[in-house]
């Protein structure tokens, strides 16, 4: 298994249409605001077998996400150095998104100076939800 990841939605789309996309390969975007939701629909329009988003470092609220389509996700807080803080209310967001939609929700980090002690759990538990895959 593969996973690929891209900020560059655009580029996705126009090489996406030469590609032969095997089923071992997931390809994801990154989306960290509302900025950059045109990714999803970018992502949407590939031949991956497996379309995954990675909202990290999450940024701000991403609501109302077109989730159509997309296999899994994936949410996580900045860390390090000077990391810009990540709001409970967000996540909380996007986990009922993702419960409603269907889509499998993996909460990696809440992130921080010290990631380790900011830990991954979300509401009590830990949320390391995967999508189902058949090859064939």
């Amino acid at each position: 298994r593969f996973q690929v990841l891209t900020k560059r939605g655009d580029r996705l789309s126009e090489v996406s249409k030469d590609l032969r996309w095997p089923n071992n390969v997931w390809m994801g975007v990154s989306v960290e605001s509302q900025k950059y939701v045109t990714r999803i629909d970018q992502l949407r329009s590939t031949g991956a077998a497996i379309k995954f988003l990675s909202l990290e470092p999450l940024l701000g609220p991403l609501r109302n996400l077109n989730l159509k389509g997309i296999d899994w996700a994936i949410v996580g807080g900045e860390s390090g150095f000077n990391a810009r803080p990540i709001e409970k209310e967000w996540v909380i967001n996007i986990r009922e998104q993702c419960l409603s939609s269907g889509v499998p929700f993996f909460f990696k980090q809440w992130g921080g100076v010290n990631k380790k002690k900011t830990g991954r759990t979300l509401d009590g538990r830990t949320w390391d939800e995967m999508p189902r895959v058949a090859y064939a």
